[in-house]
C-alpha cells in the first residue's frame, strides 16, 4: 500500500503542470499522451509520460516496460500585447510665445504565453517473474528510470 501511495504522490507532484492519459492498444501495449504547461518544459512532459507508463504497467499487472516509440512537440509561443503611452508636460505662455516641455513614456503590455509541450509514448509491457518482485520498489526510489 505504501508503494502505491508513493507512486500516486510522485505522479501528483509532477502532474501539477501536466496532464497525461493512457490508451490501451492491445493486451500488453499502450499509448501515453501527455500535455505540459510551458513552464514545465519538454523534459517535464517526458518525466510525466514516463511516470504514467510505470503506473499503467503496474496497474496492468506487468513487471517492466519498454518505450518502443516516442513523439514530441513544442507549441509554446509568447505574444507581446499592445502597450500604452503616457505623456506628461508643462506649458507656459510669455506674451505671444508659448513653450511646452513634455515627456512621453511607453508602458509595454503584458506578455501572453500560450501553447505547451506534448509528448506521446508507445509502450510495450512485459512480465518477468525473476524481476517482478523488486522492480516496483526500485522505481519508487528512482533507481530504474528506463523501466528495464
Amino acid at each position: 500500500m505504501k508503494f502505491k501511495n508513493a507512486i500516486v504522490l510522485t505522479a501528483a507532484l509532477l502532474s501539477s503542470c501536466a496532464a497525461s492519459s493512457a490508451i490501451r492498444t492491445s493486451k500488453n501495449e499502450l499509448i501515453i499522451k501527455t500535455e505540459a504547461a510551458p513552464v514545465c518544459g519538454g523534459i517535464g512532459a517526458m518525466k510525466v509520460a514516463e511516470k504514467q507508463a510505470a503506473i499503467e504497467t503496474i496497474k496492468a499487472g506487468y513487471d517492466r516496460y519498454v518505450i518502443v516509440s516516442q513523439a514530441g512537440a513544442d507549441t509554446t509561443r509568447v505574444v507581446q500585447m499592445p502597450g500604452s503611452y503616457t505623456t506628461t508636460g508643462t506649458g507656459t505662455v510669455y506674451g505671444n510665445t508659448g513653450y511646452y516641455s513634455g515627456n512621453t513614456v511607453y508602458n509595454p503590455g503584458p506578455p501572453i504565453v500560450s501553447g505547451g509541450h506534448n509528448q506521446d509514448l508507445a509502450v510495450r509491457m512485459f512480465k518477468e517473474a525473476s524481476q517482478g518482485a523488486t522492480w516496483p520498489f526500485r522505481l519508487a526510489r528512482g533507481l530504474d528510470r528506463s523501466g528495464l
